[in-house]
């Protein structure tokens, strides 16, 4: 996995805990709507692979998934890309809004690399 700086790694981390909170509250939401949560379970649990898989890797915490799940969570990882280059696209310069996108890219995108290294 390429080195990046302790603030990249601490910026990261923090990115995809947000991330992880805020698809475990639309879960929350939508499972009280009734509707279709199986998008949201499987993109929260991507999340939250790729957020232990990376926290492994910095700060020698356990990671305990096998193969399966941790092709299957660097695949739907790989399908959030596209939506969260069209947000950072549409988002003002220097708003805040384009920060946090940039942000969840990067780490989504170190989280894929973490994953991509326990499948060789």
């Amino acid at each position: 996995m390429k080195t990046v700086s302790r603030e990249v790694q601490d910026l990261s981390i923090k990115s995809l805990e947000s991330t992880f909170n805020k698809l475990s509250n639309a879960y929350k939401s939508i499972t009280e709507k009734g509707s279709n949560t199986i998008l949201v379970k499987k993109r929260r649990n991507a999340v939250k692979v790729g957020l232990e898989s990376l926290e492994n890797a910095w700060n020698e915490r356990e990671f305990f998934y096998d193969k399966e799940i941790i092709s299957t969570s660097k695949d739907i990882l790989q399908s959030i890309i596209p939506s969260i280059e069209k947000q950072i696209a549409k988002a003002k310069e220097g708003s805040p809004q384009k920060t946090v996108n940039e942000r969840r890219l990067t780490a989504i995108k170190l989280a894929i690399e973490s994953l991509d290294n326990r499948l060789k």
